[in-house]
């Protein structure tokens, strides 16, 4: 990444880096869906040029990611305490990570995806896309709670925020099991092998949202809720 780009980000409050972190993990993630249909399609060509955009927004959200953490030492006072903004961080990336992933291991094993699944699993990684964005807005609300001290309307918004979050990862959780209910009921007809990384692969799908219900959980203890 240009030292130019990263200049422009760290500006001064480590607030601003840490939402465009959220920003680029969220673009990464979002990467998963059109990946997810050329898997569908086996469309190879656009898998691998989707794999490259997962990779490189990856090693964006990389930079980032090690540039913050420099830009905050122990001795830097700050509204929020060091740990608290470096737990965030850490939550974030490896909500990338897995996306990363999830494409690798689809592509370096040229997987497909079982046409008793697949319509199911594209919407799955969508709900799961659908939990990083609530997460991602809820991100975006810091620096606005730290510029008014905290005022309870705005604490509020982000609660609500936050509670959205937990409710469409419940919903992920809900069509993983349906989900691995009828890769279960298919068994016989697949190649054992791929059926094990498949159930790696819908695993590996569910901890994204997971990472963005941990974003929003982090939030709420910065709150003091």
């Amino acid at each position: 990444m240009a030292s130019s780009y990263l200049t422009g980000i760290f500006g001064g409050s480590p607030i601003n880096p840490l939402q465009q972190h959220m920003e680029k993990v969220h673009a990464c993630v979002e990467e998963l869906i059109p990946y997810i249909e050329a898997v569908i399609s086996r469309d190879f060509a656009v898998q691998e040029h989707q794999y490259e955009s997962i990779a490189q927004l990856e090693r964006e959200a990389d930079d980032i990611k090690n540039a913050l953490r420099m830009q905050i030492p122990n001795r830097m006072f700050m509204p929020i305490p060091r740990s608290d903004l470096l737990d965030v961080l850490r939550i974030q990336d490896k909500i990338a990570g897995k996306a990363k992933d999830v494409a690798g291991l689809m592509l370096g094993r040229r997987m497909e995806m079982p046409e008793v699944i697949a319509e199911d699993f594209l919407l799955f990684v969508k709900r799961n896309v659908d939990c990083c964005t609530q997460a991602c807005t809820a991100i975006n609300e810091l620096d606005e709670l730290v510029g008014t001290g905290f005022v309870k309307g705005v604490v509020d918004l982000v609660e609500d925020m936050v509670g959205r979050i937990d409710d469409i990862e419940h919903d992920t959780d809900q069509m993983q099991i349906e989900i691995r209910a009828k890769l279960y009921s298919a068994e016989k007809d697949l190649n054992p092998v791929d059926i094990m990384f498949l159930y790696k692969i819908i695993d590996l799908t569910g901890d994204l949202a997971d990472g963005a219900e941990r974003v929003g959980n982090r939030l709420q203890l910065m709150l003091g809720q």
